[in-house]
Order: C-alpha cells, then sequence, then structure tokens
C-alpha cells in the first residue's frame, strides 16, 4: 500500500507548483539561500544563460561526439556511452581530448552565477564541466574546489582533488578554512581537466557511492544541516538522479527543484521529487533567477 501511495502522489500533477504559490515559495526559499540554508545545486541550463559555445545539456554533448567519430547506434544520443565508445576504440587520452575541445571555450558566468558567488555560501553544487563558476568565484573572499576524478590510469586510491582559488592541487583539510566550497561531482575542464564522463568512470563510482565514498567529508560537513535548490536540471537520466540522490543525502529535506512550466516530467523523474521530498516548482529559469536575485 505505501508503495501505491507513493507512485500516486508522484504522479499528482497537483504536487507541481506553479503560478503565485510557486513563486511566493521560492521567495522563502532565497531568503534562506541567502542565509546558507540552501545549497544551490546548478545544472547546465544555468550556464545556458549566459553566451557559450558549449554543450548545454548532456544530449548536446552526446552530439558533439557524434560530429567527432561515427558513432554505433546503441552510443548515439548517450553522452556516457559515447565517450565509452570512444575510451574503447581510441583510448581515454582522445576522450580528454574531445571533452576538453568541448568545454574550452570561453564562457561567461551568467547573471545567476555572479549573484552566487558575492553570497559567500558554504556550498556551491555545479554538476556541468564548463569552469564559469569557477571564474565567477574569482573575486570572492574565501573559496575553493573539489573535484570528482577519473580513476583511469592514475593509479591512486583517490576519488576527487581539491583545488585552491589559484587552481593549484590542495589538501583535503584545506577545505576547512574555505568560507565557499564549490563541488563538482562530475568534474571540469578547469583547472586540471578532470573528466568523469564514460560509462566506466561511472560504474567504478555507481559501486559505492551509496555507502558515500566518493562524496568528499568537506561536502558532507557541509550539507548536513541544510537544503537543497536544484536549479537548470533534468532528471531523465538515471545516473543523474543517483548523484543528485547521493550528494544531498543526509542533509535537510525538504529540497526544491525549479522546472519549465511547459516541461514534460518523466514518470521516472515525478517518482524521483516524490522519493526523496523534493517540492517542484514550475517557474520560467529566466524568472526563477529574477526572484532569487531580487
Amino acid at each position: 500500500m505505501a508503495t501505491a501511495a507513493l507512485l500516486a502522489d508522484a504522479l499528482a500533477d497537483e504536487a507541481i507548483l506553479s503560478g503565485p504559490e510557486a513563486e511566493k515559495i521560492l521567495g522563502e526559499v532565497s531568503a534562506r539561500l541567502r542565509a546558507g540554508d540552501i545549497v544551490p545545486y546548478l545544472g547546465p541550463a544555468v550556464v545556458g544563460m549566459s553566451e557559450s559555445a558549449i554543450p548545454l545539456a548532456p544530449e548536446g554533448l552526446a552530439e558533439f561526439f557524434g560530429k567527432k567519430v561515427s558513432l554505433p547506434r546503441r552510443a548515439r544520443g548517450n553522452a556516457w556511452s559515447a565517450a565509452q565508445y570512444i575510451e574503447g576504440y581510441k583510448l581515454r587520452p582522445t576522450v580528454v581530448l574531445f571533452m576538453t575541445e568541448a568545454f574550452s571555450a570561453p564562457v561567461k558566468p551568467a547573471p545567476l552565477q555572479a549573484f552566487l558567488a558575492g553570497l559567500n555560501l558554504p556550498l556551491i553544487v555545479d554538476i556541468w564541466y564548463d569552469a564559469a563558476m569557477r571564474k565567477a568565484l574569482s573575486d570572492a573572499e574565501s573559496w575553493g574546489e573539489v573535484q570528482g576524478i577519473s580513476r583511469a590510469g592514475i593509479g591512486e586510491d583517490r576519488w576527487f582533488r581539491f583545488y585552491d582559488a589559484s587552481g593549484g592541487e590542495a589538501k583535503a583539510a584545506d577545505a576547512a578554512g574555505w568560507k565557499t566550497l564549490l563541488y563538482k561531482p562530475h568534474g571540469s575542464v578547469a583547472p586540471a581537466k578532470n573528466y568523469l564522463i564514460s560509462d566506466a568512470d561511472y560504474v567504478e563510482v555507481l559501486t559505492e557511492i551509496d555507502i558515500q565514498t566518493p562524496i568528499p567529508d568537506a561536502v558532507k560537513d557541509r550539507r548536513g544541516d541544510r537544503g537543497f535548490l536544484f536549479i537548470g536540471c533534468r532528471f531523465h537520466d538515471q545516473m543523474l538522479r543517483t548523484y543528485a540522490r547521493q550528494v544531498s543525502k543526509r542533509s535537510a529535506p525538504p529540497h526544491y527543484a525549479v522546472i519549465e512550466p511547459d516541461q514534460e516530467l518523466t514518470l521516472n523523474e515525478k517518482r524521483f521529487f516524490a522519493a526523496e521530498n523534493i517540492v517542484p516548482l514550475a517557474i520560467p529559469l529566466a524568472c526563477a533567477c529574477e526572484i532569487i536575485m531580487a
């Protein structure tokens, strides 16, 4: 009965808030965000609000790979499978080369990123591979970054690396002194071209992510008594849902997700929102950003 009730809740359109009610709640969430009680979890649509020549979704990245090599049908449209095919037939350096080419175009931070950089937030999560959020933080008072890394060929028992504001590699202990920690769970083009992208990369991570080994302790410490605001994200892919679930694990729900009003949620997205206590707010992204920055 509990499972049936959960499914019914997940499918209920009235669970998606819209109009003035959604905007009012987002205003309240924004106040908590400014106070440091909400963690922003940024997807690629956020940086897409700035002029950019980079891929702005996993599907766009898959299309980029498809222009570089002839992909088999099973890998078309799926960035992780496409990267795995390239890694298998052209080796890992080619994947790194293609990813660096895809994300090396200069990207100006979006207004929301610049705004967040000025708040001295304890934790910012950014799941895309560009360096716009790092650039936005360049003038921040005290900050550093931790990135997920591929373990392919590094010969180390490590899941992530820390970097200071200058881009130099730092120690995990250094993070305790940073006011703001930027977490890039899938890696980034800057400062060191770390990419979690192929199926093989994720197989290793997903075998242990449920027990939180690949999640840095510094992230665990800063998320504990906070909620999350998912903005510019989609959760129509299992891997994206898994990461969001594990990054926000043992935090303080309810969480909130900004979705486009005309966005048709998949059944799995609805189930995910219901299971993880995420309140969907149907507000256009540009309008949501204005509310947050007001």
